[in-house]
């Protein structure tokens, strides 16, 4: 029997930069970045699996960007 990987998301909100710097979704090095939409950047590993998010000028996109909620949904 395997045992699954525990993958847990992580948020880091830097006020000085006004930037939800990191939305980490799995592990791995970034290979790419892609600013999909003004403010709003995808990180990708060599393999175009979705790695991480950062979202710039973040209080004008988050309301308020230092309030995170998280729910999950399902069995």
């Amino acid at each position: 029997m395997s045992q699954k990987q525990i993958i847990r998301m992580k948020v880091i909100y830097d006020k000085e930069t006004d930037t939800l710097l990191s939305i980490i979704l799995r592990a791995g090095k970034v290979a790419e970045s892609d600013e999909v939409r003004a403010g709003l950047v995808f990180d990708y590993d060599k393999r175009g699996r979705l790695l991480s998010l950062e979202v710039l000028d973040a209080s004008n996109q988050v309301k308020p960007p230092g309030a995170i909620e998280f729910a999950l949904s399902g069995k």
